[in-house]
C-alpha cells in the first residue's frame, strides 16, 4: 500500500492530510456514528494549494522540470500537444515525485481534452475511489467534484454505460456535493434493479447502508457482494465492520479473520488483530 503525505497550506493554516492510495481500506478503530456534513458548509480544496504545496517537496532540478513543463502547457496552442505535456506533468508526478493529487488532476485535465470514454472513465475512477477513502472534507469534496464532471462527460459518450452511472452516483453518495445525497442512490439503484447480479451497484448501496447506519441493508448488499466476489477484501472488511456495529462479534471476527486472507499488507493484519482482539473480550 502507498502511502502519501500531503501538506496542504491554507493561509497560517498548515494542514497535514495522510492519503492512502491504492490499498485496501479498514475504518478507524474508534466506533464513532457517520456524521453527515452541510454540503454548502464544506469548501473543495482549490488545486493551486494542492500544487503549490507539492511543489514546495520537490528539490531544485524536479521544481526546473515542472516549470519547463508547466511553460510548456501555457506556449501549447494545439491540443495534442497540450494533452502530451499533461501526461508529462502526471507522469512526473507520478513517477518521480510520488505524490499522487497531482498526478491525478494532470491525468483529468488530459483526460477532458482527449475526451474518449477510456481516458475520461480511467480518471474518473480514480478520482471516485480515493473519494471513498478520504476523511478530510475539503478534500473529499474537491475528489467528489473532479470525478463528477469526468464520469458526466464518459456519460455524454456512453450514456448507457452502468459503471458511469454507479460512479456518477457515487460522487453524490459520499462526496458530500449535494444537499440531495438520494441522487446517488437512485442512479445506483437504477442499475442494481435492472441487474442484480452488478456488484458494483450492490456494493455502493451496502457502502451507502453503512454510512447512513441502515445495517441490515448494507449487510444484505455486502454480503452478496462478498459471496459472488469472495477475493473483494473492501467489500469483505466492510461487512465486518457492519457486524461489528451490530455487536453481532462473531460474524464480525469471521469476517475480519477472512480480510486477513486477502490483504498483505502487515499494518493492516496487526489492526485487524486488534479489532479481532477487542471483540473477543
Amino acid at each position: 500500500m502507498k502511502k502519501q503525505q500531503i501538506f496542504l497550506v491554507s493561509g497560517a493554516v498548515v494542514l497535514l492530510f495522510v492519503i492512502y492510495f491504492f490499498g485496501d481500506n479498514i475504518p478507524p478503530m474508534e466506533r464513532k456514528p457517520p456524521v453527515a456534513e452541510n454540503p454548502q458548509e464544506v469548501v473543495p480544496i482549490d488545486i493551486n494549494t494542492i500544487l503549490s504545496a507539492s511543489k514546495r517537496q520537490l528539490t531544485p532540478e524536479q521544481s526546473a522540470i515542472v516549470t519547463r513543463l508547466e511553460s510548456a502547457v501555457v506556449r501549447g496552442n494545439v491540443k495534442e500537444q497540450q494533452i502530451s505535456v499533461y501526461k508529462q506533468l502526471a507522469d512526473f508526478w507520478r513517477d518521480t515525485a510520488h505524490l499522487l493529487l497531482p498526478y491525478s488532476y494532470y491525468i483529468a485535465e488530459a483526460a477532458k481534452l482527449e475526451n474518449s470514454e477510456k481516458s475520461l472513465t480511467f480518471a474518473a475512477q480514480f478520482f471516485a475511489g480515493n473519494m471513498r477513502r478520504q476523511q478530510e472534507p475539503a478534500l473529499k469534496k474537491w475528489m467528489a467534484l473532479q470525478a463528477k464532471e469526468l464520469f458526466e462527460k464518459a456519460l455524454v459518450i456512453n450514456p448507457t454505460k452502468d459503471s458511469l452511472k454507479v460512479g456518477l452516483g457515487s460522487c453524490y453518495l459520499f462526496g458530500n456535493i449535494s444537499d440531495n445525497p438520494m441522487q446517488g442512490i437512485a442512479l445506483i439503484r437504477e442499475v442494481a434493479e435492472k441487474d442484480s447480479t452488478n456488484m458494483q451497484a450492490q456494493f455502493m448501496l451496502g457502502m451507502g447502508g453503512l454510512v447512513s447506519g441502515q445495517l441490515d441493508r448494507a449487510i444484505e448488499r455486502l454480503l452478496k457482494v462478498a459471496t459472488y466476489e469472495p477475493a473483494n477484501a473492501e467489500a469483505v472488511l466492510a461487512l465486518a465492520d457492519a457486524f461489528e456495529r451490530k455487536n453481532d462479534k462473531a460474524n464480525a471476527i469471521r469476517w475480519y479473520e477472512r480480510g486477513k486472507e486477502l490483504i498483505g499488507d502487515p499494518d493492516f493484519i496487526k489492526e485487524i488483530d486488534q479489532r479481532i482482539n477487542l471483540l473477543k473480550t
